[in-house]
């Protein structure tokens, strides 16, 4: 294992610790143990709180968006692992500004679970929150099974949405209405070429030879749909497009926003090639293209590969989207 690190024990904890200090204007710890991350000043009185949570491995998701217009707060486990219950609360307490909570998170079993227990602990404080769940990879289970799909990059569109509807002034139930269709609106494919390594392993997470690919992976390496020998970017890209397409077709006049995603190593000058394909499918169709969105945004460790994202917006979401928003990873 070859990582710029100290202990991995404490993996975490000194990347926290270097976040904040790096960007106090967007990002302060709160809770017991700093495993909470929000806004400076929040809660904002008689603003809807938005908070997420997950693993840390996945930069800028979770924590790298809380910020103005996107998350309130967001709770941080250790690397592919579920904050606790209680972390998730605290991120939740520190959200809540008397106008309610929305849970937006991605569809994992722990990440589920410790959520629900937290709201539960949110209620006896009197404290109304919501939840809307991410299940933006079509490659983890079929349109009829949709509710067992993971949440990846799509929850990127979810907080951007949500967020901006959150900051004009909306309602828990309006807020709750926008970050579900946003949820709706997004599916996201991702082709895995590497593992990564998470620290406290020491160790791949997983092996694929050197002149292989994986397409479907998930972002902690969960199965794909077929593993072969690594293709030229113009079939890449094809191939993930033809599965997005089929999953939410799109036809002219139709608008998107597409975000074309590095896994962690694979560098902007491969996601721009990607990105010619992505852009030339939509124009064939005679989609728009709207916002698009190429770079690190949803992570797996130092893991290459990329994932595309297609967010079908209307008028309404494509307003929020291009709404302010302010984080140390993304401004618009």
């Amino acid at each position: 294992m070859k990582k710029l690190l100290n202990d991995p024990q404490l993996y975490v904890e000194q990347m926290l610790e270097g976040l904040v200090l790096a960007h106090p204007q967007y990002y302060e710890r709160a809770g017991e143990g700093g495993r909470v991350i929000k806004r400076p000043g929040a809660p904002s009185a008689g603003k809807v709180g938005i908070v997420s949570g997950g693993g840390s491995g996945h930069l800028p998701i979770f924590t790298g968006y809380v910020g103005k217009g996107l998350l309130d707060a967001c709770a941080i486990g250790e690397v592919f692992s579920s904050p606790s219950v209680d972390q998730m609360a605290e991120a939740m307490r520190a959200a809540s500004g008397g106008a309610g909570v929305v849970r937006l998170y991605g569809n994992y079993g722990g990440d589920c679970m410790n959520f629900d227990m937290a709201g539960d602990m949110l209620e006896m404080e009197d404290v109304r929150s919501t939840t809307v769940l991410l299940s933006d990879d079509v490659a983890s289970a079929p349109a009829s099974e949709a509710e067992k799909r993971r949440g990846v990059a799509g929850m990127v569109y979810a907080f951007k949405l949500a967020g901006a509807a959150a900051e004009a002034g909306a309602d828990l139930d309006e807020v709750t209405r926008v970050a579900q269709k946003a949820a709706d609106a997004v599916r996201t494919i991702g082709a895995a070429l590497t593992s990564c390594t998470v620290p406290a392993a020491g160790r791949p997470t997983f092996t694929i030879a050197e002149d292989e690919m994986e397409m479907g992976m998930g972002i902690h390496g969960e199965p794909g749909v077929w593993r072969g020998k690594l293709r030229p970017a113009d079939a890449v890209a094809d191939e993930m497009m033809d599965h997005l397409l089929a999953d939410m077709p799109l036809a002219r006049g139709d608008r998107a926003s597409v975000l074309v995603n590095s896994l962690g190593a694979t560098p902007p000058e491969e996601l721009y090639i990607l990105y010619r394909v992505v852009a030339a499918r939509l124009a064939s169709i005679g989609a728009a293209s709207v916002m698009p969105l190429v770079g690190r945004y949803a992570t797996s460790m130092e893991m290459a590969g990329v994932s595309i994202t297609l967010c079908k917006l209307d008028d309404e979401l494509e307003r929020l989207l291009h709404a302010p928003a302010e984080c140390s990873f993304w401004r618009v």
